[in-house]
């Protein structure tokens, strides 16, 4: 029930935040905690904990930039998905919805921010890297050519990325088919009905502290900490 709820909740907002409030189907009460305020129609989300230690992921991304990432900028989308849900709980009881435009666009940005974030932190970890097996695997293949023609692509979108954003690999559930998405901020450029299964997040916050301006050389690093088990079990559960 929390995780329906929390799915209603998050697809109020506009452009990617819509399609990736679908995402809630994957957020355990143990990935994303949700609380009940009492005698209210708010959900008050919690930040996941971190599933490795802060220096897990080294040397491709140091312990501090590690700490500071998801301690400070993920928390941060956090206590901005619950603000905007406070403001549309309000504007429902009053029913005044006045600044439903100013509202709508904090929903899809701090709505995007949380599941991204949260994909993100949960498909990379230590002793990972190496390729995808299974039906997952064959599907790259299927749809990219091969598994380093796919890894080219996803590395090239996620390099040139305008400002800050993520590079997606997403399932298009319409189409059955795996796709490369190239997202600006968290909610722009995005596909609707494209639920990622794996993202590499460029903003400058992922990797500045190790690479200053070198985004390529951090985007070639990170394929060292992809935990494709992981990814695979995200995939499952849209593809049986």
């Amino acid at each position: 029930m929390r995780n329906e709820l929390t799915r209603r909740e998050l697809m109020v907002g506009t452009g990617a935040a819509t399609t990736l409030g679908l995402l809630s189907t994957l957020l355990s009460s143990d990935a994303l905690a949700v609380q009940e305020q009492k005698g209210s129609q708010v959900f008050v989300h919690e930040l996941p904990k971190l599933p490795y230690p802060y220096d897990a992921l080294e040397p491709v991304i140091d312990k501090k930039t590690v700490e500071i990432h998801h301690d400070k900028h993920f928390a941060a989308y956090v206590s901005g998905l619950n603000s905007a849900l406070d403001k549309l709980a309000k504007a429902r009881e009053s029913q005044d919805f006045a600044g439903i435009r100013c509202v709508s666009d904090d929903l899809a940005f701090n709505g995007s921010g949380v599941v991204l974030h949260w994909i993100y932190f949960d498909t990379i970890g230590p002793k990972a890297g190496g390729k995808p097996e299974g039906k997952l695997a064959e599907l790259i293949h299927r749809d990219f050519g091969s598994f380093d023609a796919f890894w080219k692509q996803f590395a090239e979108v996620s390099k040139t990325v305008q400002g800050s954003g993520w590079g997606v690999l997403g399932w298009e559930p319409f189409s059955k088919r795996l796709v490369i998405l190239q997202a600006e901020k968290h909610q722009n450029l995005t596909s609707w009905g494209g639920m990622p299964l794996m993202v590499c997040d460029v903003w400058e916050h992922a990797y500045y502290l190790k690479y200053q301006n070198r985004r390529p050389e951090y985007v070639d690093n990170f394929a060292k900490i992809i935990d494709w088990k992981k990814v695979e079990e995200r995939f499952k559960k849209y593809v049986p």
